[in-house]
């Protein structure tokens, strides 16, 4: 039986446990692409996408590990798949605004981010659905550390936790 590829794209703010999710779930069996480790490269953009083809081209399947928060985000990613065969998967950290800025403020060097950045992403995040071209969608919660709730999410809106996300 022929292992169908997959293109999995993590929607969540910066500090959600989206790369520790990865490594718990992932590390193993998928490439890892984050634009993260693409901060000196002109045109991430660019080299993200050049380097899902060449995983796909190896048959590998991938993980994006970005914030992805809005559609417009998504949908060349989707597109990639698509044009690869690749099954597209969806993990949705709902978001907790208080939970990403302590870790965040844990995190050290270039990983931290400034928080106003976790505003901004979280006032952009748009909740995925069937209808972008996701095969299976997944809602995902922070457990405690390094522990995550996951369920498979049919569409609909994904409650928020914690306080508004308004600054």
């Amino acid at each position: 039986m022929t292992v169908r590829m997959e293109l999995v794209i993590f929607m969540g703010l910066q500090g959600s446990g989206k790369s520790t999710f990865y490594q718990a779930r992932f590390a193993q069996t998928h490439a890892y692409v984050s634009k993260d480790l693409l901060r000196n490269n002109r045109q991430p953009e660019r080299r993200q996408r050049v380097l899902i083809q060449e995983a796909f081209a190896e048959g590998r399947s991938v993980v994006v590990d970005n914030t992805h928060p809005r559609v417009e985000d998504r949908v060349g990613l989707v597109a990639l798949a698509r044009a690869h065969g690749a099954q597209v998967v969806g993990y949705f950290f709902v978001p907790d605004l208080q939970g990403s800025l302590r870790r965040n403020a844990l995190r050290v060097g270039k990983a931290r981010v400034p928080p106003v950045a976790l505003f901004a992403t979280a006032k952009k995040l748009v909740p995925p659905s069937r209808a972008e071209g996701f095969d299976v969608l997944y809602r995902v919660e922070a457990a405690s550390e390094g522990q995550f709730r996951v369920e498979r999410w049919t569409d609909g809106p994904a409650p928020a936790r914690g306080p508004s996300a308004d600054p």
